[in-house]
């Protein structure tokens, strides 16, 4: 007697968005020194009919949340971790900047390595190319 392959978590979620038929979903990476160009692709990719997800803060730029060092760090650290969530979440990943630091590598090595497919802005920054 066989039994039916068990779904893992990954194809219950893909199976929940097709069955609430959701529109494709964009996780956007890159460095925040791009955060200009992140709000215009976030607005390109909503125009186009996709639900968009990307950091949701600056810490290049002053605030009281991150202003002391220690609490800094473990916040940078928890958003690390909810932007792998976001990508997890994401059918593909847009990454915005012609430039790649080592956060948006490892980034794009998580997308691919759960078989994201992943577009860029600036192709030619593409670190698998």
């Amino acid at each position: 007697m066989s039994y039916p392959r068990l779904l893992t978590p990954e194809e219950k979620l893909a199976d929940a968005k097709k069955l609430l038929s959701l529109p494709p979903i964009v996780a956007i990476c890159g460095s925040t020194r791009f955060m200009t160009e992140m709000n215009e692709a976030d607005l390109r990719e909503t125009a186009a009919g996709r639900i968009v997800v990307k950091p949701g803060c600056d810490m290049k730029s002053p605030h009281a949340l991150w202003a002391d060092p220690v609490e800094g760090e473990e916040l940078k650290a928890r958003l690390d971790e909810l932007h792998r969530s976001k990508i997890r979440l994401a059918d593909e990943v847009l990454v915005v900047g012609d430039y790649i630091g080592d956060s948006t590598r490892a980034e794009i090595a998580y997308a691919r390595s759960l078989g994201k497919p992943v577009r860029f802005t600036h192709p030619e920054v593409d670190p698998g190319a």
